[in-house]
């Protein structure tokens, strides 16, 4: 497998046989697997064609397989970025991380697709609330907390 991505929130990889392959860590890590699932389900019944489909879905090890969407882009227009965060509003998403490192190209069909949904928002779903995108970096410290009583 090709390490794409290990952070603090996660790791990617990609497999021999093109899969991605995704371990939520950290702060939040289920809530925003949780999150990633359902909204990528949710766009999948809405025929969305410009995000990955979900293959695999581990919830006791956080980890989320699915179908690679072509490899990250550089230097995309700002008006090509809101093109494409607008256009998956209409399947009725709001990506809440919209910074063209969450956009690919897949050469296979010429399409610029959409990555990274663990903050994303339902927008036609009542009540959906994605987890507050902020990394263990800001997560309130130990020194921080309130003194019992």
């Amino acid at each position: 497998m090709q390490e794409i991505k290990d952070t603090r929130r996660a790791q990617v990889r990609i497999g021999y046989d093109g899969r991605v392959v995704k371990i939520f860590k950290g702060f939040q890590a289920k809530e925003r697997f949780d999150n990633e699932l359902l909204v990528l389900r949710y766009l999948a019944k809405q025929n969305c064609p410009f995000v990955p489909q979900v293959l695999e879905a581990d919830p006791e090890r956080l980890l989320l397989v699915t179908t690679n969407c072509g490899q990250r882009v550089q230097n995309l227009r700002p008006e090509k970025v809101r093109q494409l965060f607008a256009e998956l509003e209409q399947y009725g998403v709001r990506h809440e991380d919209r910074a063209d490192r969450n956009i690919t190209y897949r050469q296979t069909d010429g399409r610029f697709c959409v990555i990274d949904f663990e903050y994303a928002t339902l927008l036609n779903v009542p009540g959906h609330r994605s987890p507050q995108p902020m990394g263990e970096e800001h997560a309130p410290s130990p020194s921080h907390a309130s003194p019992s009583t």
